[in-house]
């Protein structure tokens, strides 16, 4: 089995309801997802999938998608006040927590095709979820 990673560094705000801790106010985060492919065999240059596929698939959608926003519930009360200011937010139907993020990239790259069998992702220097399908 082969596999191949790309890093992607991205700036993300977020919050989550019903928790009892630092994480229930709105912060942001530094983040850091790592993108994991593999395939049992090389394409026809001895590949997985291009480095720069990958960059334009996934780091276009992360860069468009979720750098510089506040990702937060749908539930959550601040949504009116951020949309009514015209701030950039993203909706997401779980809380949004490290896991979920690090899902909502698998999907995203996993529906563009690409062999994805995890995607990391570093909340901070010291803190990281992982989210990978049995």
């Amino acid at each position: 089995m082969y596999r191949v990673t790309r890093e992607i560094h991205f700036c993300y705000g977020h919050r989550l309801l019903n928790y009892n801790g630092k994480c229930r106010n709105l912060h942001g985060h530094n983040g850091k997802a790592v993108i994991a492919l593999e395939a049992p065999e090389l394409d026809k240059l001895g590949m997985v999938v291009d480095f720069s596929l990958m960059k334009k698939i996934v780091q276009t959608w992360i860069d468009d998608t979720l750098d510089h926003k506040m990702i937060l519930h749908r539930d959550d009360p601040v949504l009116p006040e951020l949309r009514r200011q015209n701030e950039p937010v993203v909706v997401v139907e779980t809380n949004p927590t490290a896991e979920n993020i690090a899902k909502m990239i698998f999907d995203y790259a996993k529906g563009q095709g690409l062999p994805v069998v995890e995607v990391v992702l570093w909340e901070t220097e010291n803190s990281f979820a992982t989210y990978r399908p049995n």
